[in-house]
């Protein structure tokens, strides 16, 4: 019995889960053979503030990133 975990950031709607479980267990029954319904999905959300990289937040890496914009657009 496959058992996948995916970890991934929160805010996607349930019809793109969908699609996601689906072509996941498509890609597990026909890899590994398994029976379609013995493949298991656990999926885990992580809220968009617990996720970070570089040592910054998404908002923090975002207000980075836009201040960067601005400077070079200032240069012009």
């Amino acid at each position: 019995m496959p058992i996948i975990s995916i970890m991934m950031i929160e805010g996607r709607s349930m019809d793109e889960k969908k699609a996601m479980f689906k072509a996941v267990t498509d890609a597990i029954v026909q890899t590994l053979g398994a029976p379609r319904e013995s493949v298991r999905i656990i999926i885990n959300e992580v809220p968009m503030d617990h996720f970070v990289v570089g040592g910054m937040t998404r908002d923090e890496r975002d207000r980075k990133l836009a201040a960067q914009a601005k400077s070079a657009a200032g240069k012009n």
